[in-house]
């Protein structure tokens, strides 16, 4: 027996529900023989989680998967996979699209289909420009309004929402009548690699002028939506785009009232002052990610990761520099290669990458207080056994 034709993935997230449903419609309408499997997370206190397929026309099946470990991702994770092959074998489907649950993340429902032996061909998250700011600065934990996907969940719509926005590759925006120039800027800023596409843009009038199609009795254009939802997704490369090793971060910008500011320096921070000026460095912007070292732990790797007010800092491992040369063929080439543009013959690749973006960044008063947390010249000096003397003011936080 022939071996079933392989199924098309899209992932389509985003906390942005009605941006979200505004882009599956699009690609349900654009995609002939496209369907759509949703895992409804809104029930999962009551110990299910619905589970629908429906196309253009309507609801082709629902069902209920129940919980894994009382975890409503836990049942997704082991529910969709099922589901895809299911779609896979039976033929007739040309486009499988996942629209995750507000607050579930692509990154892992992404690495999911993929280790299924599935083909993700895209990751979209969907966003109303408009929007951007408002959740970007909402601390409020997921569970407050309802958004948790476990009783355990201690998540923020902040630092859900940016995840979100960070990982797609492909942006689908909202046609939003409240949006500005600084919203958009702000969109553009906060993740500049980032395909933007109207929802709302149509296919091209020519079928030529698409290069992508999909097999359908006759030709038929596609939107750019959906030739961005079959362009092609890579999971492991996005992986190291989010590790703060070899992270992608913006770039300076300064436009319609929005700045990103990128601070570099190779000093390792004072462990105590930087302590002392977390508050204001989180406040100073609405989104701020990024590496950095500590003089007291100089081998250690630290992500920051700072969204609605907000900061979480985490060891992300060593650094190269740190390592024996034996350990290095164990290490992905794509971060020994991060490393190696950004070496530096005292420090190797440990420095101080921080990125701050908002509208209204207070650049200069930024600069400064980051500056005020290296070590002087004279501590300094005094060099690394000095160095391991200072007060460990982070270990406390590192603990949590």
């Amino acid at each position: 027996m022939a071996a079933p034709p392989g199924l098309p993935v899209v992932i389509v997230g985003g906390l942005h529900a009605d941006a979200r449903r505004a882009a599956v419609a699009r690609l349900l309408a654009d995609v002939p023989g496209s369907v759509v499997l949703h895992h409804d997370l809104a029930t999962a206190a009551a110990g299910t989680v619905v589970r629908t397929i429906r196309d253009a026309s309507g609801i082709l099946d629902a069902g209920e998967a129940p919980l894994v470990n009382d975890c409503a991702c836990c049942a997704l994770r082991e529910d969709l996979v099922p589901e895809l092959e299911r779609l896979r074998d039976a033929g007739g489907t040309r486009l499988a699209v996942v629209e995750l649950w507000d607050s579930v993340e692509p990154k892992a429902m992404a690495e999911v289909v993929t280790a299924g032996g599935l083909t993700v061909t895209g990751v979209i998250t969907a966003v109303d420009p408009a929007l951007v700011l408002p959740f970007l600065g909402n601390g409020d934990d997921l569970a407050d309004g309802g958004l948790a996907a476990a009783a355990t969940d201690q998540r923020t719509v902040a630092d859900t929402f940016a995840r979100q926005l960070e990982y797609a590759p492909v942006l689908a925006v909202a046609d939003s009548p409240e949006a500005d120039d600084e919203d958009r800027e702000l969109l553009a800023q906060l993740h500049p690699t980032a395909r933007q596409v109207p929802i709302g843009q149509a296919a091209p009038a020519d079928p030529s002028d698409d290069g992508l199609t999909v097999p359908t009795p006759r030709l038929r254009p596609l939107s750019p939506l959906a030739r961005a939802a079959l362009a092609g997704f890579d999971v492991e490369a996005a992986a190291a785009a989010q590790h703060p090793a070899c992270a992608l971060l913006p770039a300076e910008a300064d436009a319609h009232g929005v700045s990103t500011l990128v601070w570099n320096r190779r000093r390792p921070f004072h462990p105590e002052r930087l302590y002392a000026a977390l508050e204001d460095l989180t406040c100073a912007a609405a989104r701020s990610r990024g590496r950095f070292w500590l003089a007291d732990k100089p081998d250690t790797l630290f992500h920051w990761d700072a969204a609605g007010g907000a900061l979480c800092v985490e060891s992300a491992g060593p650094w190269l520099a740190s390592l024996p040369d034996a350990a290095w063929e164990m290490v992905p080439p794509v971060r020994r290669a991060a490393a190696a543009l950004d070496w530096d013959a005292e420090h190797g690749d440990r420095c101080q990458h921080l990125v701050f973006t908002s509208p209204g960044l207070d650049r200069d008063g930024l600069e400064r207080l980051l500056e005020s947390c290296l070590l002087t010249d004279a501590e300094y000096a005094a060099g690394r056994d000095a160095w391991q003397r200072l007060p460990h003011a982070f270990d406390t936080l590192l603990e949590v």
